[in-house]
């Protein structure tokens, strides 16, 4: 009986004598656990869409103020309708000018003097033919009297038969040659009289004098220089003496895109805001547009007149022009229109639109409205909010939907 017991519980004792060769078998099995989740992981990186690297820029906001909305921007230049380049009509030598940069002048006010001593010359003697002409007419017209006084006692006497014929022919001669001479001597005088105003006329020429009235914004000749109408005697001959504009004809020129020139309706009003004085817009209007385009710029001229001009606008001033449209905010509204960079902007023809960085940082497609098809950086009138982030930098045919991240952030 005991020794039943004692085999019954010799038989409950846990065998540990495999004990050593089961180790390694769970270390084996663990460890190949750890390579498959590494594996897995690893692959999980490789296979996983890498981010591409683009460059973003935050989107600003501007106040649009109250007032109508611009439908277009572009930038030009003043120009002058009446300016010129005042020169001589005869080739002559400058011994005076009285003309310098930034005068006012006079329509018919004297800018220069030319030598005009040849020219004085050559009138003198013109005119001392002239009172030659006069004299030998005044002569010729003297004995004309005379002679008709003759043939009318020669024809009396033939009359009476006093005299022969012959003496009556000869007086019709003598007054009929002498006719002839005077009407030969008439127009010698006058061929002197025009020869004489052609003299005073190029005398007058060695005067040079404004055409309107306006502002010398340059002085090109100096006394002692040759100046003539042409090109001539290399580069010691001037062109002309000083360049004149007419203030009161400055107006702007820009080139519209074609693409938005439906844009753009005669009368239109404009702000236009000069490079030189930012904070300070002008109420403007558009002139007309000029029926050509440009084939090689794909651009139509717009011409803007000046509501009210001011001393500060100059011609060849660069100015900035929002073609505004009819429709106005409401009171005491202040429109909020957005900024960003020219680079943000992508297709043409009035499909643009931007790429959209999310918060994932995955890119998003945003259809976007322009004010204006020129200038940087680009008014947006719809289409973004500021405080978002769109693709400045990246490849070319980023799609919507890719993931990306920043490589340097910009605001």
């Amino acid at each position: 009986m005991t020794q039943d017991l004692k085999g019954q519980l010799a038989s409950l004792k846990i065998d540990r004598s495999e004990e050593p060769t089961s180790g390694p078998r769970r270390a084996a099995i663990f460890a190949g656990l750890v390579a498959v989740v590494l594996g897995a992981i690893v692959a999980f990186g490789l296979l996983r869409p890498r981010a591409i690297e683009v460059r973003t820029v935050l989107v600003s906001e501007v106040a649009g103020g109250a007032g109508p909305a611009a439908v277009l921007n572009a930038s030009g230049y003043v120009t002058a309708r009446r300016q010129a380049t005042v020169s001589s009509k005869i080739t002559g030598k400058v011994v005076e000018v009285n003309v310098e940069e930034g005068m006012k002048v006079e329509e018919g006010q004297i800018l220069a003097r030319l030598d005009d001593r040849q020219a004085r010359l050559e009138l003198e003697l013109s005119e001392a033919q002239v009172s030659a002409a006069e004299r030998a007419l005044a002569e010729t017209e003297a004995n004309l009297t005379l002679a008709r006084k003759d043939l009318a006692r020669s024809q009396e006497l033939v009359t009476g038969g006093v005299t022969s014929q012959s003496s009556l022919d000869s007086a019709a001669a003598q007054a009929e040659a002498l006719t002839a001479r005077l009407l030969q001597q008439r127009d010698q005088t006058e061929v002197a009289r025009r020869g004489a105003a052609i003299w005073r006329q190029l005398l007058d020429d060695t005067v040079i004098r404004a055409p309107f009235a306006g502002v010398a914004i340059s002085k090109d000749a100096q006394p002692g220089e040759m100046v003539s109408p042409v090109s001539a005697g290399g580069g010691f001959t001037r062109t002309g003496i000083s360049t004149i504009v007419d203030m009161s004809s400055l107006e702007i020129e820009v080139d519209v895109n074609e693409a938005y020139i439906q844009r753009v309706t005669p009368a239109q009003r404009v702000r236009a805001t000069l490079d030189a004085y930012p904070e300070s817009p002008f109420a403007a209007r558009v002139i007309t547009t000029i029926p050509s385009a440009d084939r090689e710029k794909a651009t139509v001229q717009v011409r803007i007149g000046f509501d009210q001009l001011d001393a500060r606008i100059l011609p060849d001033m660069g100015v900035k022009v929002a073609f505004l449209s009819d429709e106005v905010a409401g009171e005491g509204a202040a429109r909020k229109l957005t900024q960003v960079p020219r680079a943000a902007i992508r297709g043409v023809g009035g499909s643009e639109f931007v790429l959209v960085v999310a918060g994932a940082g995955v890119t998003e497609r945003r259809a976007v409205r322009l004010a204006g098809a020129t200038g940087d950086p680009v008014t947006v009138m719809a289409g973004l909010a500021a405080g978002e982030r769109v693709v400045i930098e990246g490849p070319a045919d980023l799609p919507a939907g890719a993931k990306v991240r920043e490589a340097r952030e910009t605001s």
